[in-house]
């Protein structure tokens, strides 16, 4: 008799296990942004503006380049002292390219921050609706599926992408 209570509480805590488990869901941040015009226009304008400085610190590089050729050209004329200024020319201008780039496409530089001040609100209100879709619907864990987190399979009953563009008023 014994026997048959241990596999009866066995069986029931078997049973009961998968109702206490954490509830989760999945989400495809790429597909959430594709969806949303304003992304879209903020991703177009960094794009403008990177080309834009880009092409600023190409120019630069380019003089830098000419300055070096004429030197490498002239340089069998020049005297020493004109030799030194015509490389201490070549320097500065490679420096100020330098520069320019770093102050642009830096970690810390304008891009970055200029990145974050157009896409930062998309995400923060993105953060908020899959946070009021986890809060609703009793999830712990919401994983993004685009990301090489490791998914191999998800069930497409799991994934929440519409709801949360349905609570930013993007309905699919």
């Amino acid at each position: 008799m014994k026997k048959k209570n241990v596999i009866a509480l066995l069986l029931f805590v078997l049973a009961v296990l998968p109702s206490a488990a954490q509830k989760f869901a999945l989400v495809d941040m790429e597909y959430i942004l594709k969806n949303i015009p304003a992304y879209e226009r903020a991703n177009e304008q960094l794009n403008q503006t990177s080309k834009k400085w880009q092409a600023e610190v190409e120019a630069l590089n380019k003089q830098a380049k000419t300055l070096y050729d004429n030197y490498q050209n002239e340089s069998v004329f020049l005297s020493a002292e004109q030799k030194k200024v015509k490389e201490e020319e070549i320097l500065k201008k490679e420096k100020e390219a330098s520069e320019l780039k770093k102050k642009y496409f830096s970690p810390e530089g304008e891009l970055y921050k200029k990145r974050e001040s157009l896409i930062g609100p998309i995400q923060d209100e993105i953060y908020t609706a899959v946070k009021t879709v986890a809060e609703q619907r009793g999830y712990q864990l919401i994983l993004d599926r685009a990301s090489d987190n490791g998914i191999i399979f998800a069930s497409p009953a799991a994934d929440i992408s519409n709801e949360v563009l349905g609570k930013l008023g993007y309905s699919k």
